[in-house]
C-alpha cells in the first residue's frame, strides 16, 4: 500500500549546519569591522549556501512514495527486519542522501541516490520489547541533501499493527511430572522412533537405511537395526493465566515468562510433529499441527492477559493426553 498521506517536520540543524552558522558569524564580525569586499563576498557565499540547501533539502522530498512490507512472525526480543520500497516519482531529477527511519526503535537507513522514476528496496530493523500489539503510527523520512547543513523531514503515515509473538528462549526445563513423560520416554515397541530397540539379521524388503553398517563389518552379514516408537505424540499446554492482578515488577516478569515457556513448549514439540492444543482460560486451540497451527498458538500466547484468580484447576480437553500445566504458583510469584 502506498503512503502518501504526508505532515512536513521542518527543518532541523545538523551539527555541521551549526558549525557552519557559527563560522558564517565569526566571519561577519571582521567583514563588518574592517569593511573588506573580499570578507563580504565570502560572508554573501556562505550565507547562499544556507539558503540554497534549504531550499534543496526541501525539494529533494518532493514526490516520493513509501510500500512497506511487514514480516509473518515477530517474536519479542529479537530483531527482524521490515521491507520496504522508497520510489521517486519525479520525472526530471533524481533524490540523494535520504534517510528512513521507522520509529525510534528501528535503526534508520540511508538511501545515498535514487535515480528518477525508480525504487530503493530495503530494510528496516526493529526489536520489539514485549508481546502483544506493535503500532507503527508513521514512517519519518528525511533529507541531508546538498550539503548536510539541514536535516528536513517528512512525516509518512503508516498505522502499522504488528503482533508481536511472546519470546521464544534457547531452553526450557520441561517438567517431567507435568508433561508425564510425553514423547520422552519410548515405548518396548517397533516402530519409527529415534532410539535403537533392537539388531537383528536384515531380512528381504527392510530399508537399506537401517544397515547397521559397524556390526555388518564385525559379523560379515547384513545387521539390521529396528528401532523403538515414540508414545506421547499428542501433548496440551495449559498455561493457568488465573494469576490476579499484577500489581508489581517482578510478578509482571514472572507472567511474561510462564507465557514465554509456553510459547517455548509450543515451538518445540511443534516443530518436532507433535500434535498439540493450548488451553487457557480465555480460549482453547485445539489440537492439530505444522505452521499454521504453530501461528494460531503463538497468536494467542501474544494476547493473552492475566485474568483473576479462579477456583478450580484448568486442565486439558483430553484427559487422556499428557500436559504441560504451567501456572504461577510453582514459581512462588
Amino acid at each position: 500500500m502506498a503512503l502518501r498521506k504526508t505532515v512536513p517536520e521542518g527543518i532541523r540543524i545538523t551539527k555541521v549546519g551549526l558549525w557552519f552558522i557559527i563560522l558564517t558569524v565569526l566571519v561577519a564580525v571582521p567583514a563588518a569591522n574592517t569593511g573588506n569586499n573580499a570578507l563580504y563576498l565570502v560572508e554573501a557565499t556562505m550565507l547562499s549556501l544556507l539558503v540554497v540547501s534549504g531550499v534543496i533539502s526541501r525539494q529533494n522530498l518532493r514526490r516520493l512514495e513509501i510500500d512497506f512490507d511487514p514480516p509473518l512472525e515477530v517474536y519479542a526480543n529479537e530483531p527482524f527486519d521490515i521491507g520496504f520500497e522508497l520510489r521517486n516519482r519525479g520525472r526530471l531529477w533524481p533524490r540523494w542522501l535520504l534517510v528512513l527511519a521507522g520509529s525510534e526503535q528501528t535503526k534508520s537507513v540511508l538511501v545515498p541516490f535514487l535515480p528518477r522514476r525508480s525504487a530503493f528496496a530495503g530494510n528496516l530493523e526493529l526489536t520489539a520489547t514485549r508481546r502483544g500489539v506493535l503500532r507503527l503510527e508513521h514512517a519519518h523520512l528525511a533529507s541531508i541533501f546538498p550539503l548536510g547543513l539541514f536535516r528536513k523531514g517528512m512525516r509518512y503515515r503508516v498505522d502499522l499493527d504488528l503482533l508481536i509473538y511472546p519470546e521464544i528462549r534457547s531452553s526450557v526445563e520441561f517438567r517431567q511430572r507435568s508433561l508425564g513423560g510425553v514423547g520422552e520416554e519410548a515405548a518396548r515397541r517397533i516402530g519409527a522412533g529415534p532410539e535403537l530397540h533392537s539388531l537383528r539379521a536384515f531380512r528381504l524388503g527392510d530399508d537399506r537405511r537401517g544397515i547397521h553398517w559397524k556390526q555388518t563389518a564385525r559379523t560379515g552379514e547384513l545387521v539390521y537395526m529396528e528401532r523403538e516408537a515414540e508414545t506421547g505424540e499428542r501433548l496440551s499446554i495449559v498455561l493457568d493465566n488465573a494469576v490476579g492482578e499484577l500489581d508489581s515488577d517482578s510478578r509482571k516478569e514472572a507472567f511474561e515468562l510462564l507465557v514465554s515457556e509456553a510459547a517455548t513448549a509450543a515451538h518445540y514439540y511443534l516443530e518436532r510433529d507433535y500434535e498439540v492444543e493450548l488451553v487457557t482460560w480465555n480460549e482453547v486451540v485445539g489440537f492439530g499441527r505444522g505452521r499454521g497451527h504453530r501461528r494460531k498458538v503463538l497468536e494467542a500466547l501474544a494476547l493473552v492477559p492475566a485474568v483473576a484468580l479462579r477456583p478450580y484447576p484448568l486442565t486439558g480437553s483430553d484427559p487422556a493426553t499428557p500436559a504441560l500445566t504451567l501456572d504461577m504458583k510453582e514459581r512462588g510469584a
